[in-house]
C-alpha cells in the first residue's frame, strides 16, 4: 500500500520573462502612468475636491507655462541627468554607489572654495577652469576611497559611500561656518558684482552651457558603455567577477577605475551647480540628486539615451508638484503623494515588464 501526497496547485505561478520586446515592456510603463493618474485623480477628489484636469493643466504649465519655467526643466533635467550618468558605470558594475550626494558636494566646495578665496584675483575664465578640475578632483577622491577599500578589503560598498555623504555635508556645514562668521550658517552669492567664476550666458540663456556639457557627456557616456573596451570589461565585471578574472580582466582596476569615472562626473556636477545654476553652496545643494539618479539610472536599465527621457519624466513631476502647492494653496504633503503614486505605479511596471503571472488551467485543476 502506498501512500500518495496530492500538492495542490497554487491558482497563480510567476515566470520570468526572457523574450518581451521594447515596444510591448514601454506599453506596460504607459498602462502604468495612466492607472497612477487615474489613482491620483481620486486621492485629488477625495483629499481637496478640486478638479483632476485642472490639477494635471497646472503640473503642465508648471514646467512648460513659460520659456523661463522650460529652461528651467531643462536645467533640472540636465543636472540630474549628470548625476544619473555618474552612478550608471557603478551600478552596471554591481558596486552599489550610494555617495553620489557626497561626491557632488565635495565637488561644489571645491568650486565655491575657489570663488570665495580668489574672488577677483584671477581672470574669470582661469578661475573657472581652476574650479573646474578642483571640483572634479574632489568627486574622484571622494569615489575612489570607498573603491580601494572594497577592491583590496572588500568592505560593504553601500554603507561606506553611505556615510561618505554625511561626512560631506559636515565638511560644508564646517567651510560656511568659517566662511560666514555672523553664524547665519547661510552663503550669499559668492562674486555676486565681479561675477568672476560664474559660467557664461549661452544663447541668451543662463543655464545654457550647463545643457550642453551635459547633452555632449550623454554621447560620450553612451559611446563609453557600448563600443569601448572599459565599457565591456565593467559589463563582464558586474555580470560574473569570477568570469572577469577566468577572462583575465583585473577586477580590482576595473572597480577603482569606474569609482574614478563615477566621483568625476560628480564633481563636474557640483561645479555646474556652483559655477553654473546657484553660485553658492550648502547642505542641501544636490537637493537629494544622489538617490533620485539611482531609481534613474535603474529605470532606464542604465541606458544613457533612455535617462534623458526618465530624467525629464521625474523632474516634470517634481516641478509640476510644486505648482499645484502653490496654485492650489495646497499642503506640499499633498503634491508630494501625487508624486509618490506615479513613481511607484511606474517602479510597480518594471515587474509586470519583468515577469508573467500565469494562472493555473482547468485541466490541471481538476485532476
Amino acid at each position: 500500500m502506498t501512500n500518495e501526497k496530492h500538492v495542490k496547485e497554487p491558482l497563480f505561478h510567476i515566470t520570468r520573462r526572457t523574450d518581451i520586446k521594447p515596444l510591448a515592456a514601454w506599453g506596460i510603463r504607459l498602462i502604468a502612468v495612466v492607472a497612477a493618474l487615474i489613482v491620483s485623480a481620486l486621492v485629488i477628489v477625495t483629499i481637496t475636491n478640486y478638479n483632476p484636469i485642472e490639477v494635471y493643466a497646472k503640473m503642465i504649465e508648471g514646467s512648460f507655462g513659460s520659456e523661463r519655467k522650460f529652461f528651467i526643466l531643462l536645467q533640472n533635467t540636465a543636472m540630474l541627468l549628470c548625476v544619473s550618468l555618474a552612478v550608471t558605470p557603478a551600478f552596471k558594475m554591481k558596486f552599489w554607489n550610494l555617495g553620489a550626494e557626497g561626491q557632488v558636494l565635495v565637488g561644489g566646495l571645491a568650486s565655491a572654495a575657489c570663488m570665495f578665496y580668489a574672488k577677483d584675483s584671477l581672470p574669470s575664465w582661469l578661475l573657472i577652469i581652476i574650479m573646474l578640475v578642483t571640483s572634479i578632483l574632489s568627486g574622484i577622491i571622494w569615489g575612489v576611497l570607498p573603491a580601494v577599500f572594497k577592491a583590496i578589503w572588500r568592505t560593504n560598498e553601500s554603507l561606506f559611500t553611505l556615510m561618505m555623504n554625511y561626512v560631506a555635508m559636515q565638511l560644508v556645514s564646517f567651510f560656511i561656518m568659517v566662511w560666514v562668521p555672523n553664524g547665519s550658517s547661510v552663503m550669499g552669492v559668492l562674486n555676486q558684482k565681479s561675477e568672476s567664476g560664474w559660467l557664461p550666458v549661452v544663447f541668451g540663456q543662463k543655464y545654457g552651457l550647463n545643457i550642453i556639457i551635459v547633452a555632449l557627456l550623454t554621447v560620450v557616456m553612451f559611446i563609453y558603455l557600448h563600443f569601448s573596451k572599459q565599457g565591456y570589461e565593467i559589463s563582464v565585471v558586474g555580470e560574473s567577477e569570477n568570469t572577469a578574472r577566468y577572462v583575465g580582466i583585473n577586477v580590482k582596476k576595473v572597480i577603482i577605475r569606474t569609482m574614478v569615472i563615477s566621483g568625476a562626473i560628480c564633481g563636474l556636477a557640483g561645479f555646474l551647480l556652483v559655477s553654473g545654476t546657484n553660485h553658492t553652496i550648502s547642505k542641501e545643494l544636490a537637493g537629494g540628486m544622489g538617490f533620485t539618479a539611482i531609481m534613474v539610472s535603474w529605470l532606464a536599465k542604465f541606458e544613457p539615451v533612455m535617462m534623458i527621457f526618465t530624467s525629464m519624466f521625474i523632474v516634470f513631476l517634481q516641478k509640476g508638484a510644486g505648482e499645484i502647492a502653490t496654485a492650489f494653496r495646497l499642503n506640499e504633503s499633498v503634491s508630494d503623494i501625487l508624486t509618490g503614486i506615479i513613481i511607484f505605479f511606474i517602479i510597480g511596471s518594471e515587474f509586470f515588464i519583468n515577469y508573467k503571472i500565469n494562472m493555473r488551467s482547468k485541466s490541471k485543476g481538476a485532476e
